[in-house]
């Protein structure tokens, strides 16, 4: 991507490895959010943070990744403990945290280091080794980033969702919340606004585990559809309803109250202070879906949170502990997972600008990009 609205193809160097680094050949690598926000130019990211950076152009997207080792320089260890060695199917964290400052020293989720590397974000391509995104046939993998190994009974197309069900750990902290708040211990009932792939995510997590009364909001009929076939009782088009409308149903469709946990993953800051009005009193909201900074939104901080004693989860990424987990319930729901309607769209890397066209229109959910694609 060389800049906003601009991607082309380029041939790099076959990196040299420095140790500790990895050579993975792609499999698969997923087109997110936040890939389709630094096509636009929405590149502000990590805002009011340490690490607050606009990405830099030019860069190799890609950070949802599943891969087979190449090449390993000396000994590297994936999360299970074993070494890693050339063949092994793995799906590599999206983000490499410094470890010396002081959230990485206390244990605190990688994605609050003040000196975090993301791939296909903040490591670009401009300087070799280049391949630091998995657009590409080849990627290269810094030293310390974590590692995690796919089950063999696990496909491509599902080990490519690890990265954004990762995402998902916000669901966990808000079903202890509700539960805290005057809410059931399990069967809540929740609410997905925004049903593209980090949604999906969302809906899938809460149906899993079991939740009860499941809602579904977006505007494309294909999604929702899609919505309704994983499980969800009840679907609302933004297109054909109104604000009040959609919470009137909402409140009709879990007995008058409103949702226990309502998961934002629109990636827009306007459905904000709807999810505050979809959302029970003592519910909490899941902030999923602003990674990009794109300015504020009005909220009333009586009305809509303390009156209500409404909690809001603001949710800065993925946690490297969610991953292995978020594998093994894959693999373990692997028959409750319709995979040709998850991944909808495989493209060849020479079709990138149409890859992320298809990815925002009616009809895709997952878009991937396979490098053995012609």
């Amino acid at each position: 991507m060389r800049g906003p609205g601009d991607i082309a193809v380029a041939e790099f160097p076959r990196p040299g490895l420095r140790p500790g680094e990895v050579l993975l050949r792609l499999r698969l690598s997923g087109v997110c959010g936040t890939d389709k926000h630094t096509y636009r130019g929405e590149t502000l990211q990590y805002a009011g943070t340490a690490h607050e950076r606009r990405i830099a152009y030019p860069l190799v997207c890609g950070h949802e990744n599943v891969g087979v080792v190449e090449e390993v320089a000396g000994e590297v260890r994936a999360s299970d403990g074993r070494p890693v060695r050339p063949g092994d199917r793995v799906v590599p964290a999206a983000n490499v945290p410094c470890g010396r400052c002081a959230f990485c020293l206390n244990g605190a989720p990688y994605s609050f280091c003040e000196h975090l590397d993301d791939y296909g974000n903040s490591l670009g391509c401009a300087e070799p080794p280049h391949l630091f995104g998995g657009w590409a046939e080849q990627m290269v993998l810094l030293a310390g980033t974590p590692l995690f190994r796919v089950p063999d009974e696990l496909p491509d197309e599902a080990a490519v969702l690890t990265e954004p069900l990762a995402v998902t750990h916000g669901l966990d902290t808000a079903r202890l919340l509700a539960h805290g708040q005057g809410g059931s211990a399990f069967g809540e009932s929740v609410a997905v606004v925004g049903f593209g792939p980090l949604g999906l995510c969302h809906l899938l997590k809460a149906r899993l585990a079991g939740c009860g009364r499941l809602v579904a909001v977006d505007r494309l009929p294909s999604r929702l559809d899609l919505a309704a076939e994983l499980g969800a009782t009840l679907t609302l088009n933004v297109d054909e309803t109104d604000l009040e409308e959609r919470v009137a149903r909402v409140r009709e469709h879990t007995g008058g109250l409103g949702a226990d946990v309502v998961a934002d993953c629109s990636g827009v800051p306007e459905t904000l202070p709807e999810c505050l009005r979809l959302v029970r009193h003592g519910g909490v909201v899941v902030e999923a879906g602003a990674f990009v900074d794109l300015g504020p939104v009005p909220v009333n901080p009586a009305a809509d949170l303390c009156a209500r004693n409404v909690a809001v989860l603001g949710i800065g990424g993925e946690t490297a502990r969610a991953y292995a987990p978020s594998l093994e319930l894959l693999a373990r729901n692997l028959d409750r997972l319709p995979l040709d309607r998850i991944v909808t769209h495989r493209f060849a890397l020479d079709d990138a600008a149409e890859a992320l066209a298809v990815a925002q229109a009616d009809g895709a959910m997952k878009v991937v990009f396979d490098p053995v694609l012609a």
